[in-house]
């Protein structure tokens, strides 16, 4: 079976690709700096909605925001050298397509936001409202991986209700 094999309809993977994705080493990597950066985009959040609010902390929104836009670039790298073990593709993936454009529309406005830092062609007040449609984009970008990890444990379900179904029919044909 290649990476290229399609999983059966209604499946996001194929039987070698979940092989591949629970002996990765970036499976667990993932998990752990998806927590990593959602938990930075919560601290993110709070400082940037105070900036705008207050005027203040404007300083610690910006780092905030330069933690969270490492912790997204890391996680896009490593994301796509799983989905090049998985899938055999850095990225665009059939089965993660949609979830890797919308991935590549949150890295965008990130980094628009960073060149904002060295080139000053925004106000403060335009770079908080930038960065909070990027956390918006973000939070519609993790609800889909969210549901694909739903996808999956439900087809992990699903095969081994059908194992066992076939199991029990097997012993019974034995013992018949």
């Amino acid at each position: 079976m290649s990476h290229d094999e399609q999983p059966i309809p209604g499946m996001l993977y194929t039987p070698e690709q979940r092989i591949l994705r629970d002996q990765t080493i970036w499976t667990p990597i993932q998990g752990f700096l998806a927590i990593f950066q959602f938990f930075v985009f919560l601290i993110s959040l709070f400082l940037v909605l105070r900036c705008l609010y207050t005027g203040e902390g404007a300083q610690w929104a910006e780092w905030s925001i330069i933690l969270k836009t490492l912790a997204l670039y890391t996680i896009m790298v490593t994301g796509s050298i799983w989905e090049k073990v998985v899938f055999g593709k850095y990225l665009f993936a059939k089965a993660f397509f949609w979830e890797d454009v919308i991935s590549m529309v949150v890295i965008s406005l990130h980094t628009v936001y960073i060149i904002s830092l060295f080139y000053s062609f925004m106000t403060l007040e335009q770079q908080m409202f930038l960065i909070l449609s990027a956390y918006l984009t973000y939070v519609i970008n993790a609800v889909q991986f969210l549901l694909k990890l739903r996808a999956a444990r439900l087809q992990e379900e699903s095969m081994k209700t059908k194992r066992d179904q076939l199991f029990v029919k097997e012993t019974q044909g034995v013992m018949a």
